[in-house]
């Protein structure tokens, strides 16, 4: 009989809600079959068997917070008991597994690696927390980096974490950076009506700290302009119509992306992170776009890596590939980690300028809008053009008014001008 385990989802990630369990007692499961889905604050992940065999018991069920490690079915395998022994353990066990059965022997614990799962190194100094205080800090919206740690050799506990928090409620905080989300009571609504309760995914409890964190971080400015892309738009269509039997469509997000990647090589600035803790601007010196996705479970960023170093119609098909998988609720956590600049495109809902959160620690976010025609004076004459809406919001303690109007007018003018662009396979 062998143990399944839930196994390590990503860094700093100790629990996850089971969403659905897809097998039941009985079932005969194969390899790499999916047999348990669960949920984690920006990814829903499927868990696959390792082994062939027949389910024997199921530990969790839908709703379940378990931690990493805990127990979730029994299983047994086909393969015999040599082939299960030979599988060495890479996860120690949380809790105590449930006493096995007189008639059972002790079942063999195996936890299974999730391929899609990739570590990527850790970017900044490390820090002297273990995961449980690092995702306190996160709940309270505060800085790891920034709390001081009274343990031995500058460890933080949990006890540090509140105290810092409680010094910047208190306005004690010393030219920190970390801000503190908090939560006022509501009054009782229902003394004036029936009312009824939803309870947060954890998409949307990720996104609302993620952006009242953010906020009150950043000293946020938008920059509003337009692009005329009527001469692009004439030569996506006849790309779209030409490549329709593939399945490929040139979408102006995409487009958008390459000429961002494009302008954050000549404007650095923008693909920085501000760091006033060491008061210095640490300039990435790779290209990573993270693409707002709408999704029925709320918003996700999955993030097009290298974006700089990729030509139009590999971008094309990247973005509908990771756009698929988000509205399947198939992200994994590494793929919506390490962006350096944001898209934000609400065209496809009608809307035009608008104000987006600059996703800190990052030090700007492009919003796109709906193309409008629009009539411009050209040559003497007002002439119908497709004018495309760009609001570009950004850190102002990083970046200056000029430098951004600069930035999005680059932009601007790269549309305008879709020779520019390299489609390239």
């Amino acid at each position: 009989m062998v143990e399944l385990r839930l196994p390590e989802l990503g860094e700093n990630i100790e629990t996850a809600i089971v969403a659905q369990v897809l097998v039941q007692p009985g079932n005969h499961v194969r390899r790499d079959q999916p047999v348990l889905e669960v949920e984690t604050e920006k990814a829903t992940l499927e868990v696959p068997a390792v082994d062939e065999g027949t389910v024997r018991e199921v530990l969790v069920r839908a709703g379940d917070k378990i931690r990493v490690g805990a127990p979730i079915l029994r299983i047994e395998s086909t393969a015999g008991a040599a082939v299960v022994a030979s599988v060495a353990p890479v996860v120690e066990p949380i809790a105590p597994a449930a006493a096995p059965a007189p008639e059972r022997s002790a079942p063999a614990v195996i936890a299974f690696p999730v391929p899609a799962l990739r570590r990527r190194p850790e970017i900044g100094p490390s820090v002297p927390a273990a995961p449980s205080v690092r995702a306190l800090a996160r709940e309270l919206g505060l800085e790891i980096l920034h709390v001081p740690g009274t343990g031995a050799r500058g460890r933080i506990s949990r006890d540090d974490v509140k105290a810092h928090a409680k010094r910047l409620l208190a306005g004690g905080a010393s030219g920190a950076v970390a801000a503190v989300a908090v939560a006022a009571p509501l009054p009782d609504f229902s003394a004036w009506g029936e009312v009824e309760t939803e309870p947060l995914s954890g998409v949307r409890r990720a996104t609302a700290k993620a952006m009242a964190a953010a906020w009150a971080q950043v000293p946020h400015v938008t920059q509003f302009d337009a692009a005329d892309v009527t001469q692009l738009d004439e030569l996506r269509k006849k790309f779209n119509a030409r490549e329709e039997a593939r399945g490929r469509k040139l979408t102006m997000t995409a487009i958008v992306i390459k000429m961002v990647a494009a302008a954050l090589e000549k404007f650095p600035r923008f693909n920085a992170s501000l760091d006033l803790a060491t008061e210095v601007l640490v300039r990435k010196k790779y290209v990573h776009v993270g693409v707002a996705v709408d999704t029925e479970r709320g918003l996700l960023v999955p993030v097009i890596r290298d974006a700089n170093a990729k030509g139009l119609l590999e971008i094309v098909d990247e973005l509908a590939e990771l756009a698929a998988r988000a509205r399947e609720r198939k992200l994994t956590p590494d793929e919506m980690a390490g962006a350096s600049f944001t898209v934000s495109n609400l065209g496809g809902l009608g809307t035009t300028h608008f104000s987006p959160i600059v996703p800190w620690p990052q030090v700007a976010i492009l919003g796109v809008g709906r193309a409008e025609h629009r009539a411009v004076w050209t040559n003497g004459a007002f002439e119908p053009r497709s004018m495309l809406p760009l609001s570009l919001s950004y850190d102002h303690r990083a970046i200056d008014g000029a430098d951004a109007a600069r930035f999005v007018r680059w932009i601007a003018e790269a549309l305008e001008q879709p020779l520019l662009l390299l489609v390239e396979e």
